[in-house]
């Protein structure tokens, strides 16, 4: 299997980039295809005692900054190592595209460069993130602020169907994020949403507050991209605040950290577990090839990890089973219509 990898996406690049990608290699059996200026890979890679082994790379002269507008990606950096590699993996060059770099441009960039599936409204930012008994998706986690409840509809589905190939998940329990577990609650979004989720085919569960997502509430969260995004970010910051006020308590005193030598290894369990690059990144749910995003900060583990998620989805051929159950919902709903 070959991976299209930005080496220049993110804010530690290329290093961590390209020991994350080295890892891959040895650990996963993959392939590279770095995408970048090919000199300051080589030289990075020589400098830092990385091996190139089963890699391959493809010079581009431009970068796309994180501040760089996401229409960007179509204008002046058509060149960058982002654009490079999403139209690669267009082209089949590669199996996968992954990187750490600009969302809104890797969110463009894979709408008209690597395309949608037929059917699908949006493209979805859906990161995997823990919960007390495991973990859940979050789709959308920021891609569209401004949504339909058909798109809300495809959201639950497309996570569904990841959570099932990708994450053994057997009938994941969909839920729709909300100010009340109540079907009244909400807006016109979540009304519309509410009622096309509760007609699918899929395990929707209803309404879940946001109280209720980390302790394991459901396997699918569905919401815009505005909610999605706010969830997502508070998320992320209370788990760091957690783990740095724990471990401030372990380390306070003598016994405490005779305490937690103890606990050791049950404490390096719970930091895996809210941890969130064990998880790496998320996938762009909707498009026709695998498209991943990474952290913009990930270091060499998170990229690692992200690139065993991708290796997963594509493994689990998820891009061609919501391709059908797309293609089969239409079909039916086109029957209702006629039978009407």
């Amino acid at each position: 299997m070959k991976i299209i990898v930005d080496a220049f996406g993110g804010d530690n690049a290329p290093l961590e980039i390209l020991k994350g990608c080295a890892q891959a290699v040895q650990e996963l059996g993959l392939e590279i295809l770095l995408t970048g200026r090919k000199d300051v890979i080589e030289k990075v890679a020589k400098e830092n005692a990385v091996s190139m082994e089963k890699m391959e790379i493809v010079d581009c002269p431009d970068v796309i900054d994180m501040n760089d507008a996401g229409t960007d990606i179509m204008r002046s950096g058509k060149n960058s190592s982002m654009a490079v590699g999403l139209q690669k993996l267009a082209e089949g060059a590669g199996d996968a595209f992954l990187s750490a770099g600009n969302s809104g441009a890797l969110t463009v960039g894979a709408t008209f460069l690597v395309k949608r599936i037929k059917g699908i409204k949006r493209i979805a930012f859906a990161p995997v993130m823990p919960s007390a008994d495991g973990c859940f998706m979050l789709v959308d986690g920021g891609a569209n602020v401004d949504c339909k409840p058909e798109m809300l509809s495809q959201f639950g589905l497309m996570g569904a169907i990841y959570m099932k190939k990708v994450m053994q998940v057997q009938n994941p329990r969909v839920g729709l994020l909300n100010v009340g577990t109540e079907e009244h609650k909400g807006g016109e979004l979540q009304h519309g949403a509410y009622a096309l989720l509760k007609q699918s085919e899929l395990n929707f569960i209803g309404n879940v507050e946001a109280r209720d997502v980390p302790d394991g509430a459901v396997d699918v969260l569905v919401a815009d991209g505005f909610s999605g995004n706010v969830l997502l970010k508070t998320f992320e910051g209370t788990a760091m605040m957690i783990l740095h006020k724990f471990k401030a308590v372990l380390t306070k005193s003598t016994k405490n950290k005779l305490a937690a030598a103890v606990m050791l290894k049950d404490i390096g369990g719970l930091k895996k577990t809210m941890d969130y690059k064990e998880y790496g990144g998320a996938p762009l749910l909707g498009c026709t090839k695998p498209v991943f995003k990474s952290h913009g900060n990930a270091d060499a583990k998170t990229f690692y990890n992200a690139l065993r998620l991708t290796k997963a989805y594509v493994e689990g051929n998820v891009a061609d089973e919501i391709a059908q159950s797309v293609a089969s919902y239409k079909a039916r709903t086109d029957a209702a219509k006629e039978d009407a």
